[in-house]
């Protein structure tokens, strides 16, 4: 199935939903044609075959003609398989503390936030939910005016979503309306609250902050596109009065909460290729902080840890992931994008271990959870691996649908939303 879908700066999005984690190019010019070759974990072009011409129907709706160039007429899903699930003998008991529903995402991706004992969450027709995070009871449930394509973001007072056509919502804990304000284009990530701002980042590689009470606007950075990108929800975190943002092209920004002066500015991938495709370097899913440093991956690109301050390397190594990081305070975890999850030394960069046994489940972003590492996948099984050796300790199953979403550590528990919007919190019993 393909679709095209126009931003709102109308470049060209090609949407090439072959598999449970879809990928999205866009293409800054139309009548492009290009000839890409595989795009590692998202879908598999013949080689040497295909062109895609994109046209402009009468009713403005662009849609992708695709042309013979040889023996092959059409793109085909990745041969690949999923990996079976390996047999073990589990040792460690695990519980559901509780579950709930907030309804599915579609194509967006929802990440529940931890906030006030409270777990936020959000789905694609609108609905808003918070959850008592010690037993999941339903504290309200709201609905936007609009259907929704990135949320949640939170801080002590203020909760954030991101509405159809790039509309930023702002309410308070309660679940009482504050404002909302239309941005300068399509949003996908969670804005991220704090330092009494809200900060949204557009698939145009602009950053911009709202007044958290008022949503006037504070300030706004922009950097320019590449020719093609992923359409992902890459997203942001708040530390020390710095907003880190991972854009489109392979960068990692610092930006000043207050004024919105850049502090510095860092690579994590780099483009390079003789072709747009080959060059396609994005950061990943969130920054995230680990003591003094920022660490980041990119498709393409690297896994990397920056000196929070000053933005100088600490450490890369080369691996491409689709999706974000992982850490504590001795390792950094990373799914690399043939599903391979690695675990590097925070101080050195070194390889721990890596576990290549759940190749091509379409991995979530994992996260360190005691002395676990947990990952969900594209079957919403949930697996958690050994923080010293990657060895499986446990697995169980959700609603079987895919777990796209980051999972969070709220208190005792490990928080999953799956593609259909179940929420469960988990527990090593």
């Amino acid at each position: 199935m393909q679709k095209i879908r126009q931003s709102q700066r109308s470049p060209h999005i090609l949407s090439a939903l072959l598999s449970e984690r879809p990928c999205f190019i866009l293409v800054n010019s139309p009548g492009d044609f290009f000839m890409p070759q595989q795009i590692k974990r998202f879908f598999q072009f013949c080689s040497n075959a295909l062109s895609l011409f994109l046209s402009r129907s009468m009713r403005g709706v662009y849609i992708a003609t695709a042309i013979s160039l040889a023996a092959c007429s059409s793109f085909k899903e990745s041969k690949s398989p999923p990996a079976a699930l390996a047999e073990f003998k589990e040792s460690i008991p695990l519980k559901t503390v509780w579950s709930g529903n907030v309804g599915p995402s579609n194509d967006f991706t929802f990440s529940p936030v931890s906030i006030s004992n409270s777990i936020f969450t959000a789905a694609t027709d609108g609905t808003i939910v918070r959850f008592d995070s010690v037993n999941g009871r339903e504290i309200w449930r709201i609905k936007a005016e609009l259907p929704l394509t990135a949320g949640v973001g939170a801080d002590n007072s203020t909760l954030s979503v991101v509405g159809s056509k790039g509309v930023l919502f702002a309410y308070d804990l309660d679940g009482k309306f504050r404002w909302k304000v239309q941005a300068a284009g399509e949003i996908l990530s969670a804005p991220a609250v704090g330092g009494g701002v809200i900060v949204a980042r557009g698939i145009n590689n602009h950053v911009t902050a709202y007044d958290s009470l008022t949503g006037k606007r504070r300030w706004v950075v922009e950097r320019s596109l590449p020719p093609l990108i992923l359409r992902s929800a890459d997203g942001m975190v708040i530390a020390d009065n710095t907003v880190f943002a991972g854009l489109s092209g392979g960068k990692l920004i610092a930006i000043n909460l207050t004024n919105g002066v850049v502090q510095w500015e860092a690579s994590v991938g780099e483009p390079r290729g003789a072709t747009e495709l080959e060059r396609v370097a994005d950061v990943s899913g969130a920054p995230i902080i680990v003591g003094s440093d920022v660490c980041a991956v990119a498709y393409q690109g690297r896994v990397t840890c920056f000196n929070m301050k000053n933005g100088a390397i600490r450490w890369g190594k080369m691996l491409s992931s689709s999706v974000g990081l992982g850490a504590d305070e001795r390792a950094v975890f990373a799914v690399d994008d043939k599903d391979t999850l690695s675990a590097f030394s925070l101080h050195s960069g070194l390889l721990e271990w890596k576990n290549d046994k759940l190749m091509n489940r379409h991995l979530s972003s994992p996260v360190s959870f005691g002395r676990t590492v947990v990952v969900g996948d594209m079957k919403g099984y949930i697996h958690f691996l050994s923080r010293n050796d990657g060895s499986f300790l446990a697995r169980t199953g959700t609603d079987g649908s895919p777990i796209i979403a980051t999972p969070i550590v709220a208190g005792a528990n490990v928080i999953f939303q799956t593609k259909a919007g179940k929420v469960v919190a988990l527990a090593i019993d």
